[in-house]
């Protein structure tokens, strides 16, 4: 680990710089999760109808993350290939972002146009901003870099949930914004995705011109036929295995805000994001020591490891209303952040070596396939999990969306023995010091 670690160390800088575009991200993905359920529910009874509307998200990214990271694959430009879309797509994030509030006391059209434009922005630009890092950072350390950057995702998560989201009982008149209450959080976390653009165009420079300028663009259809064909199909087995845990994380996240708010968990709209905090806090804590954990073990083992205790973690919030039946309401609260921090640390771990999994297997060209097909399989889970566990809220209560998020984990884990590639020994066809052109898929 300690040639890993001095090898990494020349990279550490400019990986917290492109972490800046991962900040954006961790700030407005918890607010959103925590918040949107709620202005939804001022207007919709049915839980199952809540979470066919947040899935609007998800499938907007099915189609615009892969098209836009190939598009972003085959650009060049002066800035780059990624950062022309970084520059123009976050800044257009953070105003629709910052709007949420004010749509959802408008109307129910205004906060679902709002949602539709904001995830139009924000699906797009997820993509190339992803794909910024593994452009520029060897296979070989990109689960250190991937923890790097999840930290920074770790830290937007902890000011949106714990520092911002308690402006959500601020109550005052604030000229142009108008009274702050369940408002403010917004328009103040749009401003810092604005902030963080600028601080990512300003200090990172895409290397375009490295002798990669004039290689074959390689067409996504062309892309998926070579991935499907090749002879082993770990990349195939990485993306299966990653839809059954985000079918079961995003079958619990929509709702964890609104379940700590309801069962009285939570004491106030602006406690109920702190579980989410917790979650976030646990991403700044470890992100960085899972990467260099699973360069160590190895990323395979990282994962299944880490898999099984998701597992036991949601079977224990599955029994956590009648093991905490007798604690006061603060320690039943603290009880439960303490076991949404082990879900962090676990959490990250999975999401911290499976990126660099795959791409280990991509090319050059190929690097925003990879990066949109990741996302294609997560939002294809993301779109299936919310209508499952509301359904499953309407009949059996919030319990049962733990005990699917556990089998759905468990399922990941099974098929996650089936990949054979993707560690960090071996050598990865789209390291930015390698001159070979990118592997040809039939």
């Amino acid at each position: 680990m300690g040639e890993s670690e001095r090898g990494f160390r020349k990279y550490l800088g400019l990986t917290f710089l492109i972490g800046f575009g991962f900040f954006t991200m961790g700030l407005m993905d918890p607010l959103y999760d925590t918040y949107v359920p709620i202005f939804l529910g001022r207007y919709l009874s049915s839980n199952a109808l809540i979470g066919a509307i947040m899935t609007l998200d998800n499938a907007l990214a099915i189609f615009l993350i892969p098209i836009v990271s190939v598009w972003s694959d085959n650009t060049r430009t002066r800035l780059g290939r990624r950062m022309p879309f970084i520059v123009i797509l976050l800044p257009l994030t953070a105003i629709a972002f910052s709007a949420l509030p004010y749509a959802g006391y408008a109307s129910l059209g205004a906060l679902i146009a709002v949602i539709f434009a904001l995830n139009i922005f924000k699906q797009s630009a997820r993509g190339p901003v992803v794909a910024l890092m593994p452009d520029t950072i060897p296979g070989e350390f990109r689960s250190e870099a991937n923890g790097v950057i999840n930290t920074m995702g770790g830290i937007g998560t902890i000011l949106g949930t714990v520092a911002l989201a308690r402006l959500m009982n601020l109550k005052m008149d604030l000229p142009f914004l108008g009274s702050t209450e369940n408002r403010l959080p917004f328009p103040i976390a749009g401003l810092c995705v604005i902030v963080a653009t600028i601080l990512v165009f300003g200090f990172v420079k895409e290397k375009n011109a490295d002798g990669r300028a004039g290689e074959e663009k390689v067409p996504l259809a062309r892309s998926i036929r070579g991935m499907a064909g090749q002879k082993d199909k770990s990349a195939l087995w990485i993306l299966l295995s990653l839809f059954f845990w985000f079918l079961g994380y995003q079958g619990v996240l929509p709702f964890l805000g609104k379940y700590v708010f309801e069962s009285r968990i939570a004491s106030s709209a602006g406690a109920a994001a702190l579980p989410a905090g917790m979650v976030g806090i646990a991403y700044a804590i470890f992100a960085i020591p899972s990467g260099y954990v699973a360069h160590k073990v190895g990323r395979r083992k990282a994962i299944r490891a880490s898999l099984v205790a998701l597992a036991a973690i949601m079977l224990l919030l599955f029994a956590f209303g009648p093991l905490t039946t007798g604690l006061s309401s603060g320690l039943r609260f603290a009880s439960f952040l303490a076991v949404m921090f082990a879900f962090g640390i676990f959490w990250v771990s999975v999401i911290t070596n499976s990126f660099p999994m795959l791409w280990q297997m991509a090319s050059y060209g190929t690097m925003g396939v990879y990066t949109g097909l990741y996302y294609t399989f997560s939002q294809l889970a993301a779109i299936a999990a919310p209508p499952i566990t509301g359904a499953l809220i309407d009949l059996v209560g919030y319990p049962g969306i733990f005990a699917f998020a556990a089998l759905c984990m468990l399922a990941a884990f099974a098929v996650m023995g089936k990949v054979t590639k993707g560690e960090a020994s071996e050598r990865a066809p789209s390291d930015p010091a390698s001159r070979e052109k990118p592997a040809q898929e039939a």
